[in-house]
């Protein structure tokens, strides 16, 4: 843009604001600087695309997209220092706007993730908490949780109407909500 013949033809080539422009546009740091920011913006974007989009509710999804976004920032640099600010924001907002129980259940009862992470034992603690909590919050009946509680030895078990065939094959296919 600013070594092309129109950009030296124009009148914002002659103003010292546009030399700035051109000595910015044309410096290694900026562009290490644009670089620095893709790596970092373009996984954010999945997930605001995730959380914006139409197509599948973000409920059981916002979790998962999450950590693949910062696994995917942090695979992007080589040094831990160039993204840990990045992470403390990440994290700060995570704790302050997203990160609720009613996340967590949604990440919980998608099957797609119930099924992947319970065959590896790998559900976080705060998965299993924010669950619960959700349990006990919207039903006030100890009985009813109970019964809630105990049809997850069912659904995990895949016992029932979760072993068919159909039921498998849609863990991942279908949303869902």
């Amino acid at each position: 843009m600013v070594t092309s013949k129109e950009w030296s033809k124009s009148k914002f080539a002659k103003e010292s604001a546009g030399k700035e422009v051109a000595r910015i546009i044309l410096s290694y740091s900026f562009w290490n600087n644009v670089l620095h920011a893709l790596k970092i913006g373009g996984p954010l974007v999945k997930v605001l695309r995730l959380v914006d989009g139409e197509q599948k509710p973000p409920m059981g999804y916002l979790y998962e997209a999450m950590d693949r976004a910062k696994e995917a920032i942090q695979a992007s640099f080589s040094d831990e220092q160039k993204y840990v600010k990045v992470f403390q924001i990440i994290d700060a907002r995570w704790d302050e706007q997203l990160h609720r129980p009613l996340h967590a259940a949604g990440f919980f009862l998608n099957p797609s993730h119930f099924y992947e992470h319970h065959e590896n034992n790998s559900l976080a603690k705060e998965v299993w908490t924010g669950f619960h909590q959700v349990v006990i919050k919207l039903t006030p009946d100890e009985d009813l949780q109970e019964k809630i509680v105990d049809q997850l030895a069912t659904s995990k078990a895949a016992e029932g109407l979760f072993k068919l065939r159909l039921a498998i094959k849609q863990r991942t296919t279908k949303s869902p909500v």
